[in-house]
């Protein structure tokens, strides 16, 4: 079993693919011959999900939907927890809504995912900050 950390470099609202950033942070990987990769991000304003890989328009498409599913507007007062500004609440319910972590097939030393299939970062506030991952890995080696 292999566990690392990751930090991932600020980035704007939206879904960012990390998918190289996640492999490239883990050279051990290579020693697996069948195994699982569990991601978790160790924060609750941003998430993780699986995706589409090609088109920039399905990310673009994703933040419309939860930007719409779960509004933020500074004069709606159904949010009690504004400690951190209007976009803090909407962004946990956006976290819980897509999922702080994933748990990845590992094949032949690299994960294992589909040929359109991607790692996302969603970052669900303005100015998130660097983002903290923990990458579990256990198999056959």
């Amino acid at each position: 079993m292999v566990q690392t950390e990751i930090t991932l470099d600020p980035r704007p609202r939206g879904f960012h693919l990390i998918t190289a950033e996640i492999e490239d942070s883990l050279p051990d990987l290579g020693r697996f011959d069948q195994g699982l990769m569990h991601l978790l991000i160790r924060h609750t304003s941003a998430s993780l999900t699986l995706n589409e890989n090609a088109s920039p328009d399905v990310r673009r498409d994703f933040r419309s939907w939860i930007d719409s599913a779960v509004p933020e507007d500074p004069r709606d007062h159904r949010w009690t927890h504004t400690l951190e500004g209007p976009d803090d609440m909407p962004a946990h319910i956006k976290g819980t809504v897509t999922g702080f972590d994933l748990t990845l097939p590992v094949r032949s030393g690299a994960l294992h995912l589909g040929t359109w299939q991607g790692i996302y970062l969603c970052e669900h506030r303005e100015r998130g900050g660097p983002r903290s991952l923990t990458a579990t890995v256990w198999g056959n080696t």
